[in-house]
Parts: structure tokens; sequence; C-alpha cells
């Protein structure tokens, strides 16, 4: 039911932010508008990330979200992208991701991430007690996955969950996730919308360790990236500046909403905070033909199976707009 371009399905990474002049229920109405709307142009999956503590962040709770989105869809993928398994008992997960699956059959996916997705105190607020992830993500997700393994004879069961195939992501910002799902024989997402330093070292490692699984037979990429769309690229350039806006507070500590574009120039200083995470390669922004020429440069230099895209643009007919122009770059 998706379409691609060049081959190559694209989805979408929803965070459900929040604006400065707004609040969270338009911000969740908004994420279904986008919902729906992706469906229509041929969007493929569409995935919410987990944060916590965050003004201009909405998604906190994954998976109650997703429900709502799949409910008001029909066909589109929905997951989490992702959920952030330290921050949960593996039960509870399988659970819930179970009992999504059983209302919305074929059409969840499970995106795993090992960081906490906020501050050390909310980490301690949501764990109660801290671990070295490096040491206990492993077993945590081994103990996820048992949980879908129809076995009548487990001490423990997930009910629902025993016996779902829902297909399991990991997501990473280094090569330690690209190493563990390459082991594993699982699907990889790489989150160089935040993080592209190690982009091609990543895919470079996941690909050369890969071990086919039941789940998957070889390599599976999907790239993250920004993309913000518009009619010309001065429109394009003005609604990235909310993007901009966002990492410099990230950068400085600064708990803010997300904040409305602006024609003020920045310093070098507020350039040198977002440059560092905003690379040109994976912080697309432009008209239809220049980005497309951007996607282009990007899938050459990746060969990526899939890109997933967040478009954090603060006017919610704007954000519409900016990913019906990509999908009018669909086959």
């Amino acid at each position: 039911m998706y379409k691609t371009f060049q081959g190559v399905p694209f989805s979408i990474l929803e965070l459900a932010l929040v604006n400065e002049e707004s609040d969270v229920k338009t911000s969740l109405q908004n994420s279904v508008e986008l919902a729906q709307q992706a469906e229509k142009w041929g969007y493929n999956r569409f995935w919410l990330a987990e944060h916590h503590n965050m003004p201009g962040v909405a998604s906190s709770a994954t998976s109650i979200l997703m429900g709502f989105i799949a409910a008001n869809t029909k066909h589109i993928r929905v997951g989490s992208g992702g959920v952030m398994l330290p921050n949960h008992a593996p039960l509870i997960v399988a659970e819930q991701f179970g009992t999504l699956e059983t209302l919305y059959p074929n059409r969840i996916d499970l995106g795993i991430g090992r960081a906490p997705g906020t501050d050390q105190a909310t980490a301690y607020a949501l764990r109660r007690r801290m671990a070295n992830e490096g040491e206990t993500f492993p077993e945590m997700l081994a103990e996820l996955r048992s949980y879908f393994e129809d076995n009548d004879a487990a001490l423990v069961r997930a009910i629902p969950g025993s016996g779902c195939d829902i297909p399991i992501w990991l997501l990473g910002s280094s090569d330690y996730s690209a190493r563990l799902s390459a082991n594993l024989g699982l699907p990889f997402s790489f989150a160089s919308h935040f993080a592209p330093q190690l982009l091609h070292d990543a895919l470079e490692l996941y690909r050369y360790q890969f071990q086919p699984s039941e789940q998957l037979d070889e390599p599976y990429v999907m790239v993250a990236v920004n993309i913000i769309a518009a009619d010309t690229d001065e429109e394009a350039r003005y609604l990235a500046t909310s993007l901009q806006q966002q990492f410099i507070h990230l950068a400085q500590g600064i708990s803010a909403k997300f904040q409305p574009p602006t024609k003020k120039e920045f310093s070098a200083y507020e350039k040198a905070l977002f440059n560092k995470s905003l690379d040109p390669l994976t912080t697309i922004i432009g008209s239809k033909e220049t980005v497309k020429g951007k996607i282009e440069r990007l899938l050459e230099q990746t060969n990526s199976n899939e890109l997933i895209i967040s478009s954090p643009i603060y006017d919610h007919d704007a954000r519409l707009r900016s990913f019906e122009i990509l999908a009018e770059l669909f086959d």
C-alpha cells in the first residue's frame, strides 16, 4: 500500500512537538491528522519517539499514542521509534505491544532503544534505580523477545503478547546497536537526524557483521533524517530556524516548548551548537527540486533500504505541506 522514491519507502518519525503558543492536546490532534494524510500519500510507517520531561515533546506515553494513531488510520504501519527499553519492565512492553498487535494485526512495529530519552534525574524517576545499559540491555532484550514466543510451559507469559509476530527493530546513534542488531539478525535504524557523525561507520559495521535470522534474511537499514521542504528554498530555510533553535536549547540545557521560526541572525556560537548535530547530508532543507537532489545524494552514500523522516516545523499546515512535497516525489 505504500509508495516509494526510486524503490525506497519513506516513513515518518513523530515526536508530537508542542508549540510555544499551543498545548499538548492540539499537538496530539495534529499527530493524528498527519498520520491520516501520510496514509493517503503513501508513507510506509508512522513511528513515535519516547521522550520524557520535555515541555516541547508530547510522545512520552508512546504505546498509548500508538493506539490512538492506529485507531484513527486504516493500514499505515504504526510503531515506536523507539521504546527506551531500560525505562520499562520487558513484560510490560510485551503486553502493551501484544495488545496493540491484537487490536491492529500486521500493523505494529516495535523499535527499541537503550538511551533514557531524558535527563538523569528523570531517568531515575522512571527506573527507580540506575544501571549500566551496556551490561543489562542485551538481557532485557532477550527477555522481551522471549515473551513473544508461543510457549505454554513458560512460568511467566505475556497475555496478550505470547505468539504475536511483531517485527522488532534496534535503534541507535552509535555502533553499539549496530553490532547487536547485526548479531541478532534484526533490522537497524540509525538516528542520523541528531547524531550524524557515526552514520557511515555504523551502517558498514551492521552490514559486515549481519547474521541471518528467522526475522530477517539480509541486512535492512532505515536511516532517520530531518527533511524540511517548502515551495521555495528561502521559505524552507526560514521554517528550519525552529529546528535550529531546538538544538541550541538542547545544547544549552534550556527546557522550552518548540519555538516559532525567526528571521534573526544566529551568532557563530549558536551556529556551532546546532551544526554539530544537523549535518547537511542528513538535515535536508529546500524546495522540492533541492530536496530531491539531496535525497538522491543521501541514498547514494548510504544505500538505505528506507528513510524515516522527521520534519520539525512550527506551523502545522506548513508541516503537512512539507510531507506532501516529499510525497510528490514518489514513483
